[in-house]
């Protein structure tokens, strides 16, 4: 029997849940990316794709920066630790991740050990490493502004960057904005597409959009993090292992790495690591040669 304190009790609650829901016309004209991103190129109309240049033999590894790894016997690549499911830190400390896993099989190929350093995104991308590390696999893209800092080898995956929107928001797909992306919105950053997703879960009502790596959102919302990806692949981003211009001589390195990224997407590595660590999608083909 439906009495007048179970109609109630119905009533508050369906008034709590509707406080805790936004209306889209609340929704912030703002946009959180990762700073440093080509999300936030992208947004602000100067996201340049481009591809490698064009890699050769040198012939010889003297004075080369794969002689120095190899002596030292160890590969010393910077990647972030909060960046899953391309790059995290276990409780126990450990490193897994699709980008640790390809770094890894990159350093095997080369000979020797691999050691693996957090650093901030923004750091990475700025270029200048003063030979604090080798290499970044951290998934970044070749931008023309970026070929100015850095050598690129093929890519080793491609990833599609989407929208997604926090659960408060009510928005379940482009339509349910009342404007339009990226004419009327602002990009508000944070130091990497995670402290957006973080910050989602926090609360805070400027935090409901977000553009970041499909994978991303994808890991998010198994992991029940409180946002929902949005329509198709806004663009897709070319990633690459990158290696400082400013540091030293490393034609031979360069060769090498992409040498032992073709044989990984040749011999099915790339795919296999790709669908372990993407809820098994392959992400190792060109979309643009498709």
């Amino acid at each position: 029997m439906f009495t007048m304190r179970r109609g109630a009790a119905l009533l508050a609650g369906l008034l709590i849940l509707s406080a805790c829901q936004s209306s889209s016309a609340d929704i912030p004209k703002a946009v959180c990316v990762g700073a440093a991103t080509t999300y936030f190129d992208w947004l602000n109309g100067d996201f340049l794709p481009d591809t490698q240049n064009e890699i050769t033999d040198p012939g010889s590894t003297a004075g080369d920066l794969l002689e120095t790894i190899q002596q030292n016997g160890v590969l010393r690549v910077a990647t972030d630790s909060d960046y899953a499911p391309q790059s995290f830190r276990t409780p126990d400390g450990s490193w897994e991740g699709f980008d640790i896993d390809v770094a890894t099989d990159i350093a095997n190929g080369l000979g020797v050990d691999v050691e693996f350093q957090h650093q901030d995104w923004e750091i990475i991308t700025a270029g200048s490493w003063a030979g604090r590390w080798d290499i970044s696999v951290g998934s970044m893209t070749i931008t023309t502004p970026r070929k100015d800092l850095f050598d690129f080898t093929q890519p080793y995956y491609y990833t599609p960057a989407y929208l997604a929107a926090s659960e408060r928001s009510g928005v379940t797909k482009l339509d349910d904005l009342p404007f339009t992306i990226p004419d009327d919105v602002t990009a508000v950053t944070r130091p990497t597409d995670a402290n957006c997703i973080e910050d989602i879960a926090a609360g805070r009502p400027e935090f409901d959009l977000l553009i970041t790596s499909g994978t991303v959102i994808d890991g998010a919302v198994a992991a029940d993090q409180p946002i929902v990806k949005i329509g198709e692949p806004i663009y897709s981003e070319n990633l690459s292992v990158a290696i400082d211009l400013s540091g030293p001589e490393h034609a031979a390195l360069l060769y090498a790495i992409d040498q032992a990224i073709g044989t990984m997407h040749e011999d099915g590595t790339l795919t296999q690591l790709s669908e372990q660590w993407f809820d098994g999608a392959d992400l190792t083909q060109d979309p643009a040669a498709q």
